[in-house]
């Protein structure tokens, strides 16, 4: 089996990808996206190809170690849009494939030219994921997963941004997953409820924030009544002592989990359906504080304003301290009103914080788990329903060492990756499927 390799950058233009499918003569071609050395385990490449014919995929990637360490990656699937997808460095296309896909190109991208690729690919054949390690790279992006989460949204990848939206969005349109801006109105004054709006704050384990955080909570201002629910998950580090601590405040509601498994989708469904629960669920973090005192009035303005089932607010990174750290306000602009929900397929989350209408919420629930539950129902409110923005920094999200998401390994990112990918496929599913 013959094979020819090409070496390009992830963001690599359509010119580009055109060279290489009228260059590429062999069965298959090789794409290396790295720019570091790649050495093959002894038969691995010949074992990737084999596998490539026997599976009949159009694209394949491999395991792969990153020096000594085993660099697993995750499977492939429908709802696999992510433009940052990890196939590590190595792609290798059936060229028959590639140069259909390449044909079938009709936008000329400077940025967006291999995930174009990728998506027309992914039409024609199967992109097959070898779970076995076959080779050797470098990886040389070294930050910790904490500090990666935010390159989606840095405004100095804007210009890439809008390229890899107008790519993904085409692709919708291809496959019938692409919704119109069109949105089911709400009656926000339907129904009666004890406080206009609630401050959520589920937590556990969290007995160096939890106290500013429910201060935070406390302190705001509002031309209306709220209250604060802090549900507590099992916390056995002094938590629970600190939220009791706050019980002679009218405004707490206090809620201490049982022993089953609730999670953080668990805990924002127990405060949801408690009784006390306001017409408006807030989201505030456990690690997290409001910026001033009017972020629960901005929700609600926010709300009323743009009559609307959930609003997304803009937040700032800062470190435990509150001082600022890159790429600091996090507003996703990428969103607007008649595209972010399909573009919401592509990226890795709506932002925060949030809020959301509780009637709607007490139908749809979150899902019981501790990542990604947001994201789940934000992609299913916006299926249906108008999405809010708020554009002033409504908090501090402190990046700290306790923070979940803070540093993980390979296998606990590739299990938060691969869920959200699959949160995606069963979205887009849905989306195809109710027209």
């Amino acid at each position: 089996m013959d094979i020819k390799r090409f070496d390009v950058p992830l963001r690599t233009s359509t010119a580009r990808i055109r060279e290489i499918a009228a260059a590429a003569d062999t069965e298959f071609t090789m794409l290396f996206t790295r720019e570091t050395r790649l050495d093959w385990v002894r038969f691995g490449l010949e074992r990737l190809l084999q596998i490539a014919q026997d599976s009949g995929a159009a694209m394949i990637y491999a395991d792969h170690f990153n020096g000594s360490d085993p660099a697993p990656v995750i499977d492939y699937q429908f709802g696999s849009l992510r433009d940052d997808f990890d196939f590590g460095g190595v792609q290798v296309y059936r060229t028959s494939v590639l140069r259909k896909a390449v044909q079938a190109m009709d936008e000329e991208y400077e940025f967006a030219g291999l995930y174009d690729l990728r998506l027309r690919v992914s039409e024609l054949g199967p992109l097959v994921h070898a779970n076995e390690l076959l080779y050797y790279e470098i990886e040389t992006d070294n930050r910790a997963t904490g500090e990666k989460l935010f390159d989606y949204v840095d405004p100095r990848n804007r210009a890439v941004q809008i390229e890899m939206e107008k790519a993904c969005t085409a692709y919708l349109k291809r496959i019938g997953g692409w919704l119109p801006p069109e949105f089911k109105e709400v009656d926000l004054t339907a129904g009666e409820f004890p406080v206009e709006a609630s401050v959520v704050i589920p937590c556990r384990n969290r007995v160096s924030t939890i106290g500013d955080a429910i201060r935070s909570a406390l302190s705001q201002e509002t031309d209306f009544p709220y209250n604060v629910i802090v549900v507590d998950d099992n916390s056995d580090d002094g938590t629970a002592e600190i939220i009791k601590s706050f019980t002679g405040d009218p405004k707490l509601i206090y809620i201490a989990q049982d022993k089953t498994y609730h999670a953080i989708g668990g805990n924002w469904n127990a405060a949801l359906h408690h009784p006390q629960c306001g017409r408006f669920a807030l989201q505030l973090d456990s690690d997290d504080v409001y910026s001033d005192s009017h972020t629960v009035q901005k929700f609600v303005d926010a709300f009323r304003e743009q009559g609307c089932a959930m609003v997304v607010g803009t937040y700032r990174i800062t470190d435990f301290d509150l001082n600022e750290l890159p790429p600091g306000i996090i507003d996703h602009r990428e969103w607007t009103p008649d595209n972010g929900r399909n573009n919401a397929l592509r990226v890795n989350g709506l932002g925060a914080p949030r809020g959301f209408w509780t009637p709607l919420l007490r139908e749809l629930n979150f899902p019981t788990t501790k990542y990604g539950e947001d994201y789940a129902v934000g992609l299913r409110v916006s299926r249906e329903y108008r999405i809010g923005r708020i554009y002033d920094v409504m908090y501090n999200c402190r990046r700290w060492g306790g923070n979940s998401d803070a540093v993980l390994d390979v296998e606990a990112n590739n299990r938060n990756n691969l869920y959200k990918d699959r949160i995606r496929t069963w979205e887009l599913q849905a989306r195809i499927n109710r027209k």
